[in-house]
């Protein structure tokens, strides 16, 4: 879900920018000098590793860099500034937009130098984001376990000896955001969404200002506000600030979270009256205030509201599908079997349902608002013949039916005699006839 929905808006930052390159800068180095020896502080070398040294440290592109460094480091294996050389390396292969010898610069480097805090931070991001790419759910799941590994390791990271603390908090605070959006990603990859609203919230908490621009964490504001939903039982009412604070600050990309963000609203309240109100609150904070649950007042209880439904309904025949639906899953018995009896037997078209499970013989498929937020299947489709060609799960159909059965708990509205209406081809082109004197 999660990262096709919003990767525009993730690349309007760059991915480049969540490594920031004054790691190399910041981080602390050994001072080379050509003598034998050592001292004042300086590390002491011969004239010509000297020179190896600073010919790959002055070259003028990153590629040049990196190939002076791999020289240097196969000439002097154990050189005293090999740490130093490798961090160095580390950062010419990420110039060179190269992922694979970047992580193996940071593998060796991870090596020499365990808690070594920009390593880890490449580690957890280019790994994360190779694991991102896998379509196989194991496989995607296994790799992004192997980012939040190394995620989990650098938040540990202590201190090197030689390094100011207030330098080090700088660089703990970046690398933070990477870690716990890495962790998230994880839990959320497994379904684990109470780990990733504490992961997100820690990574928001520490980059507030980056929470107003397109981006990555803004993105991550998004993913909290999904994580509230999935959640069991679902927080609709955190899921509608924080997807209606991800709108407010997406620009061009707020239509792709605005539905998320009404979905939930009306989950929580019942109706989209008094909308206006949160969309004006997310702008003045990160975090839902206190009373948001009183200033915000929650929807009557599901069983209230289908109690008023059939005592205000004089013909149960007319309610809308997705009352008749309501009133299924959440009435008494009795009434369930009333409105169901107003349509068994009938049929009727679905247009633009979305496959959820597919088979010759029968398709399950997302009906109702809430069976497409949540990926479930609301109806099943029996076919009488088999189908020639399966559709793929996700696909939108139209499908025709004849009102079967029900269950009520998980409700599934079981129809016969389904059939696949065929897409109407598009329209010709009207064709014009020269007509010749």
């Amino acid at each position: 879900m999660k990262k096709v929905v919003l990767a525009s808006l993730l690349a309007v930052a760059g991915a480049a920018t969540v490594i920031q390159p004054c790691f190399a800068q910041d981080a602390p180095a050994a001072t080379p000098a050509p003598a034998a020896g050592q001292a004042g502080g300086q590390v002491q070398m011969s004239a010509d590793e000297y020179k190896a040294y600073n010919d790959a440290d002055t070259a003028a592109t990153p590629a040049a860099k990196a190939a002076g460094f791999e020289a240097y480091l196969k000439a002097y294996p154990n050189s005293a500034v090999k740490q130093d050389v490798l961090q160095k390396l580390m950062f010419a292969y990420s110039g060179t937009n190269d992922p694979v010898k970047t992580l193996d610069a940071a593998d060796r480097l991870l090596q020499v130098d365990p808690s070594n805090l920009p390593a880890l931070t490449f580690e957890t991001y280019l790994r994360r984001t190779a694991a991102d790419a896998l379509t196989d759910p194991a496989a995607k799941t296994a790799a992004l376990d192997k980012a939040a590994g190394f995620a989990q390791t650098g938040l540990t990271a202590t201190k090197p000896q030689n390094m100011a603390d207030a330098d080090f908090q700088k660089l703990k605070s970046q690398a933070t955001v990477t870690f716990e959006s890495a962790i998230a990603d994880d839990d959320m990859s497994k379904k684990d969404y109470a780990d990733a609203i504490t992961a997100i919230n820690t990574e928001i908490t520490g980059a507030q200002d980056a929470t107003q621009t397109p981006g990555p964490v803004l993105q991550d504001v998004f993913f909290l506000a999904t994580s509230y939903m999935n959640s069991t039982p679902p927080d609709y009412l955190n899921c509608a600030w924080y997807a209606t604070r991800a709108a407010a600050f997406a620009g061009t990309f707020a239509p792709q979270i605005q539905p998320t963000a009404t979905y939930c609203y009306k989950k929580y309240h019942g109706k989209e009256d008094g909308y206006d109100k949160l969309q004006a609150l997310v702008k003045t904070s990160l975090t839902p205030p206190a009373d948001l649950g009183t200033t915000i007042t929650p929807a009557p209880k599901p069983a209230d509201l289908v109690a008023n439904l059939i005592a205000t309904t004089p013909d149960l025949a007319t309610l809308a599908i997705s009352d008749k639906e309501f009133v299924l899953q959440y009435g008494k018995p009795e009434d369930a079997d009333k409105v169901f009896g107003t349509v068994k037997g009938k049929s009727t078209q679905f247009p633009d349902t979305i496959v959820v499970a597919a088979t010759a013989d029968q398709l399950q498929v997302s009906v109702s608002d809430d069976a497409v937020q949540s990926k479930t299947a609301d109806f099943a489709f029996n076919f009488a013949t088999p189908l020639k060609t399966v559709p793929a799960v996700g696909d939108k159909i139209t499908l025709t039916g004849t009102y079967a059965s029900y269950t009520q708990s998980p409700l599934l509205i079981t129809m016969s005699d389904a059939a696949v209406v065929p897409k109407k081809a598009p329209a010709k082109a009207p064709v014009h006839h020269t007509t010749h004197h």
